[in-house]
């Protein structure tokens, strides 16, 4: 009797027990009709991931503030993993409350319990921060920062690099990832303006928890006014130096990582699945119709273990249908039918391919849904080894004022004919964007329609083109991306047309720049390596500044394994040597390294910046900023924006060649020549002693390097 009672009482704590289940959630917002009596509609969107069954476990409440009557719908699933494995699954909820106060209100969701996990954090918050004022700037209420993520994110142990996650916002604003609770997670690193997540070490095998706290703020000083007249400032993240300045609203963007055991290669495609074009790139953004089928293709491919599914964050009614290729190839096609409901809704969408045993990298892009589409003309792109050019039919958009059109760069200018508008760019100039597409290396722009931002109305048509170039990756690193060519032309209206040239020298007297034609240039392992980066302006009174300077083993600059050797103007790598750095010039030399995990060739990319001579609030002023160290408020008037440069490839010469030497007095550097009897034993012995340290290092090598290293 006993022994029942026991067993009654133990049922009785679990069924009445927290569920543990929770695997984050995220919310977003905007306003709806503004009603003659003031009343304001607004309207939520809340996607909720966790394990099935799906039931959904937050409710919001009033925190603070007038948050009128919250009325629900019926949660609809979006995605669940159909593995068979009864993992996870994920819901949207739409929520919406009428507002006769133009104020400040705060939902809150709270609750227990999240997923077992390494730090055994259990309770959960959710918090939003809805202001209904008018801003002065769009002269309607605010719309919060969009984001979202898978509901299960996996990452081998030894892969975890970068997670770049979604920022996006429908008013143009700033946004900040805050962590609060990052202290947790002291080997990760957070990038508050980009949302990008890095690891400083290895992170234990399970899931971590992360809470973020999205917030927008104003590219420039703004008011926001209620129905009284009264109104406050709203200023800029980076122009107030002495406290944070508040921000136009707060969303919750919360989710797990699950860290799993090490793979032997983390080279995409083959223990992880990796996105092939035409996949999204990470924060697209496209345009659909109401009642318009739009479609998204995503394509993967991976040659250890087959690709089952591809994991989807978006709206409910989107549906997915997978179709198998060869190779390893799989593909999918997602359609979305937006209603009216969905009218000026910019919907957020994350992906990734599943295998069993691990997981493609997630990208997430923007769909902005109008009452029609977007007008999109009729051109012809052309793409050379180093420049895009595009040419649009103005036959194909009546009525379009040229004058209306600008590329992401506004500073660079379109021209026209009788017949076409006409653009051509650089690949680095010009807004100009490169990025991973896993097979193709893609260089983006776009020719975009602006407004007066004075007016209230147009009767100009909205317009949008976006080209692009794409270069096969193994293409590319042989004739159309090896940067021979080293000089970066920009224009700004403050310091007008100046450049910037990027070279390799063959000793370090910097007099004698590396022949083009040798690269990709082979060196050796711990060789000198002498590189110079040189501005050129036509102003008396500037001065260069060297920001950063990154490392990766492909020409891609975000690639999620990289090496740091200048770090917010600070030297990272104990082998750099600085032998000039005056007003123009900068000059250093570094120990020749490799990536660990098979990689040979390495590219080096710095961010540069010019200054007006003698600003005291410039960046170039304010040197080496270290991690702790506070910001001040720059004089953004004084400096150009941040100009990213490359070079390479550099390529570790095979241990039979005979190639480049540096003595350590500064001798000279040549390249693949020949050498006389004492350099020959010299590299007869270094070859035994390579032979040595690789024999040694196979027996002890563990799965995981992902590190770079610095010597050999």
């Amino acid at each position: 009797m006993a022994h029942a009672a026991l067993l009654l009482l133990i049922s009785l704590s679990i069924s009445v027990g927290p569920a543990v289940s929770f695997y984050g959630a995220s919310m977003t917002f905007m306003p709806g009709n503004r009603y003659p009596d003031g009343t304001v509609e607004m309207h939520f969107y809340y996607r909720e991931s966790g394990k099935l069954p799906c039931d959904p476990q937050v409710s919001w409440v009033c925190d603070s503030g007038d948050c009128g009557d919250l009325t629900y719908a019926e949660p609809d699933m979006t995605d669940q993993d159909h593995s068979g494995q009864i993992l996870w699954c994920q819901t949207e909820r739409h929520m919406t409350t009428n507002v006769s106060r133009d104020e400040l209100f705060t939902l809150r969701g709270s609750g227990c319990c999240w997923a077992n996990n390494v730090h055994d954090v259990r309770e959960w918050m959710l918090r939003s921060l809805v202001d209904t004022r008018q801003r002065s700037d769009t002269r309607t209420t605010n719309r919060s920062p969009v984001s979202a993520t898978i509901p299960n994110i996996r990452v081998p142990q030894n892969c975890f690099q970068n997670l770049h996650l979604l920022v996006h916002d429908p008013d143009g604003d700033d946004v900040r990832c805050k962590c609060p609770s990052c202290h947790q997670h002291p080997k990760i690193h957070l990038e508050e303006d980009s949302c990008t997540m890095s690891s400083n070490g290895t992170l234990d095998v399970g899931l971590h928890v992360f809470e973020f706290t999205l917030e927008d703020y104003p590219v420039s000083n703004i008011t926001v006014m209620n129905g009284n007249g009264i109104s406050s400032v709203r200023n800029p993240y980076n122009q107030t130096a002495d406290a944070d300045p508040t921000p136009l609203s707060q969303v919750p963007l919360q989710f797990v990582v699950e860290i799993q055991t090490p793979v032997h290669s983390c080279a995409p495609g083959v223990n992880r699945p990796s996105l092939l074009t035409p996949t999204p790139l990470h924060g697209d953004v496209q345009h659909a119709a109401v009642g318009g089928v739009h479609t998204i293709t995503l394509r993967a491919q991976s040659l250890s273990h087959s690709i089952l599914d591809f994991q989807v964050s978006g709206p409910w009614n989107m549906s997915t249908v997978l179709r198998n290729a060869s190779q390893g190839v799989t593909e999918a096609t997602l359609t979305w039918k937006p209603q009216e409901s969905d009218l000026h809704h910019h919907v957020p969408v994350c992906f990734a391919a599943e295998t069993l045993q691990s997981q493609s990298e997630m990208r997430c892009i923007v769909i902005i849904v109008a009452k029609s589409r977007v007008l999109s003309g009729e051109a012809e792109v052309f793409c050379e080894n180093n420049s895009i050019s595009i040419a649009v039919s103005k036959a194909s958009m009546k009525g379009i004022d040229q004058n209306w059109l600008q590329l992401r760069d506004p500073t660079c200018s379109l021209t026209s004919n009788n017949t076409h508008i006409l653009g051509t760019m650089s690949l680095n100039t010009c807004g100009t964007t490169m990025e991973d597409a896993g097979d193709f290396l893609v260089f983006k722009n776009e020719i975009n329609s602006f407004e007066n931002p004075n007016e209230v109305i147009t009767r100009r048509s909205q317009v949008k083109i976006g080209f692009s170039c794409q270069y096969p990756k193994v293409a590319s690193v042989s004739n159309h991306y090896i940067n021979k060519k080293s000089d970066y032309i920009f224009t700004e209206s403050s310091f007008g047309t100046f450049s910037y040239s990027f070279d390799i020298f063959t000793n370090n007297n910097f007099s004698s720049r590396v022949d083009p034609s040798l690269y990709p240039l082979e060196i050796n392992l711990m060789d000198m390596l002498y590189m110079g980066i040189a501005a050129h302006s036509a102003l008396p009174e500037v001065r260069l500044f060297v920001e950063s300077c990154r490392a990766t083993p492909d020409d891609n600059p975000y690639s999620a394994l990289s090496y740091d050797i200048i770090k917010e103007g600070c030297i990272m790598d104990d082998t750099v040597e600085v032998y000039q750095s005056d007003s123009r010039m900068y000059d250093f030399g570094i120990q020749a390294f490799k990536f660990t995990g098979g990689y040979n060739e390495v590219y080096v990319t710095c961010s540069v910046i010019l200054c007006a001579e003698g600003s005291s609030n410039s960046r170039c002023a304010q040197g080496c900023l270290q991690e702790h160290a506070r910001k001040h408020k720059r004089d953004v008037s004084k400096e150009t924006a941040r100009h990213y440069i490359t070079q390479g490839p550099f390529r570790v010469a095979r241990q039979t060649q005979h190639s480049a030497a540096a003595s350590e007095n500064g001798g000279s550097l040549h390249i693949s020549a020949g050498t006389g009897v004492f350099a020959g034993l010299f590299i007869v012995s270094m070859v035994v002693l390579v032979g040595l340290l690789v024999y040694n290092g196979k027996k002890t090598r563990a799965p995981d390097h992902m590190y770079l290293m610095s010597n050999f």
